[in-house]
């Protein structure tokens, strides 16, 4: 009687990828110290458990890679055969094919299909080499051999990539694979290269090139080079542009399905953003010196429960505040103390339930140093790379959106930030340039830091490339110090890059790094000094569920405004304002402060003005303006309720909140106000 194996699928799932993960972690170590042999033991029992586990469960070809890997770690435990790049770079792309089997189980195939002879081949070849005897085309054999569908795979997407191409996607361009083919007779390649990428970068991005960028402009290809393009232009005219240069023929397009992408990165994001389980633990006191140390006991929680009950706790949240309302109106005295008991227990619960949905950002942090190591590799950089405050936590909800951001800044640090060894050393550096991410927590919020110490921020070429772009004239550009040029950074679609490579954003990048932590309730700070280096700050609530909130009243309408934006409240009088250039403005302790009316910005009905009005004094990074309003009702707990897909990202406003009376009050979102 044959057995049924599908109950012990999670189960599976959940041991694959912790040993999936110790394998990435070990390797990286591994490569760095190849006499580490701790880590190497770890690899094999990792490699060896995944074996046994993929063959009772049936998945044969999981197996079989593994098996293969296997018998090379058990050659560099044995001393037979040395640690080299070109080991661990064979053992990597074993990893990232394990990752993409373990992913099509997980998304429900039954026996993951995959042809690892490619593989299996390199994996024999490391064995049966003879010592010393570098391995010749394996890696160009496994490009070629790692197609999915048609001639869009001859590409290996990493989770870069990925992301840019999803952007893209979601703002209505299309992704295109080309392929340009160049006249046997030309005599300049090159040119002709740089002239496909001109015509095509006038309506697009070329966000990937085979060969590399570099050496199509250094004319080291044959017969044709192949594009990853993004654009609205429709495929007649992109043929019709590119077939318009002489000695060029656009061979091939076709458009680029993101379902059937080699996806490097694919399973690590959600083996490490967990979307179906997540673990909760209830830790005990520190254990004093010299006594046995205390075993965690956790228990694994489905993410739905939890939501379902920060929900609950969200509703008790607010007939809280009703049970309030009704006892300062009735003077109840015994309701009062009932309330009183309520008010403790659910502040309690409110924070356990917190506590429980936070989660280490190690889980977004533990995806970097791979990514790190092969960009590095790519870009023919040396970089040490440091992790600093892995143990932070933060709401489960942010740190699932917090890692394309990250992949961003990061890359964007390696590829403009960090100089080639070369400059670096002319500049009396270290040729090994250093990168750096950390997290803390300060008061409610949490800070992330990339930092580099790399070129720095030139302002006057930032500024140059705007006015060059027509983001500004060269008047305005006069005009603007570093911190303006800073924030020209982040307009769509800017790219300071003066040389096309693979690695660069295109222009698909730091605006986007902004628009997610905005809708994060986050901003994001930038601080440089030319020739020293780049730190990018990002600051972001701790939780996105219950939030301290300012409640304000304009005419009959209430509203809540995210406690963290608000420096201060003040009452001036109608006199108080006076007219700057067509602004309204205040004085506040010596300071000019522009001042909007709330009622006009949210387009309310005109009502007549009083003589003693109320200004909420909130605050974008380092900006401030005071804001208008009737009244000012209390600072108050709420609930953040989503608006639903149609009116999601309404400018103005965050979300909603169900106040005690029943009633639907908007919450302002102060970083799309300004």
């Amino acid at each position: 009687m044959k057995m049924d194996m599908s109950q012990y699928l999670d189960i599976f799932l959940e041991e694959s990828k912790e040993h999936l993960h110790s394998l990435n972690e070990k390797l990286l170590i591994l490569e760095k110290d190849p006499q580490d042999t701790a880590a190497l033991n770890e690899i094999f029992r990792a490699a060896h458990t995944l074996k046994g586990m993929s063959s009772t469960m049936g998945f044969d070809d999981v197996a079989d890679l593994t098996h293969h890997m296997e018998n090379v770690l058990s050659d560099l435990k044995q001393g037979e055969l040395a640690v080299s790049t070109d080991v661990v770079d064979i053992l990597f792309a074993c990893f990232d094919r394990l990752q993409m089997m373990i992913d099509q189980i997980e998304k429900g195939s039954s026996s993951p299909s995959s042809d690892n002879a490619d593989l299996i081949q390199a994996l024999e070849a490391i064995k049966d080499r003879p010592a010393g005897e570098p391995l010749p085309g394996i890696e160009a054999e496994l490009l070629e051999k790692s197609r999915d569908d048609g001639e869009q795979a001859s590409f290996i997407f990493n989770e870069y990539d990925i992301t840019v191409m999803k952007e893209a996607i979601s703002r209505a361009f299309q992704v295109y694979y080309l392929k340009v083919a160049v006249h046997p007779d030309c005599l300049m390649k090159s040119v002709r290269a740089f002239m496909v990428f001109k015509i095509l970068e006038e309506e697009g991005e070329i966000i990937k090139s085979n060969p590399s960028a570099q050496d199509l402009d250094e004319g080291k290809f044959e017969g044709y080079f192949e594009l990853v393009y993004l654009t609205r232009l429709a495929q007649e005219e992109i043929t019709t542009r590119v077939n318009s240069i002489s000695e060029i023929e656009l061979e091939a397009i076709q458009e680029i399905n993101l379902e059937h992408v080699n996806r490097e990165q694919d399973s690590v994001g959600r083996q490490e953003q967990p979307d179906e389980k997540e673990e909760v633990q209830a830790s005990g006191p520190v254990p004093d010196e010299g006594k046995a140390r205390k075993v965690k006991q956790t228990v694994r929680v489905d993410i739905e429960r939890l939501d379902n009950l920060m929900n609950l706790v969200g509703e008790l949240v607010m007939h809280k505040g009703r049970l309030e309302q009704i006892g300062q109106t009735r003077q109840v005295t015994d309701l009062n103390e009932t309330i009183e008991q309520i008010d403790r227990i659910t502040t309690d619960l409110q924070s356990v339930v917190m506590k429980v949905r936070m989660v280490p950002i190690e889980q977004v942090f533990n995806r970097f140093p791979r990514m790190v190591r092969d960009l590095a590799k790519e870009l023919n950089k040396e970089v040490d790379f440091y992790i600093e405050g892995k143990e932070t936590e933060l709401d489960r909800t942010v740190i699932d959106e917090i890692g394309d951001p990250l992949v961003h800044l990061l890359r964007n640090s390696l590829d403009h930030g960090i100089e080639p060894a070369e400059e670096r050393i002319k500049q009396g550096k270290p040729a090994v340039g250093t990168v750096m991410l950390r997290a803390r927590h300060e008061g409610n919020n949490v800070y992330i830091e990339v930092e580099d110490d790399g070129a720095g921020l030139n302002a006057e070429n930032i500024l140059a490339k705007a006015v060059d772009k027509g983001l500004i004239d060269a008047k305005e550009a006069k005009q603007m110090g570093m911190e303006e040029a800073v924030d020209l950074l982040f307009s769509p679609g800017f790219s300071t890059s003066s040389t096309i490579t693979d690695v660069s954003g295109r222009g698909v990048g730091l605006d986007v790094v902004k628009t997610k932590i905005e809708s994060l309730n986050g901003e994001i700070f930038v601080d440089s000094t030319p020739g020293r280096g780049t730190r990018f700050r990002i600051k972001l609530p701790l939780t996105l569920a219950i939030i301290q909130a300012l409640m304000i009243g304009i005419q009959d309408e209430v509203y809540a405004i995210p406690l963290s934006s608000v420096d201060e409240t003040t009452m001036i009088q109608k006199s108080d304002i006076k007219m700057v250039q067509n602004q309204e403005v205040m004085m506040l302790r010596g300071n000019v402060l522009p001042i909007f009316r709330l009622a006009q910005l949210l387009e309310l009905p005109e009502t007549e003005q009083k003589d003693e009005m109320y200004i909420v004094v909130v605050r974008k990074g380092e900006r401030q303006i005071g804001l208008m309003v009737d009244t000012l009702i209390g600072q108050q707990e709420i609930v953040i309720k989503s608006l639903g897909k149609l009116l999601t990202g309404i400018p103005g406003i965050a979300g909603a909140i169900v106040a005690g009376d029943g009633n639907v009050r908007l919450i302002l979102d102060i970083t799309t106000l300004f």
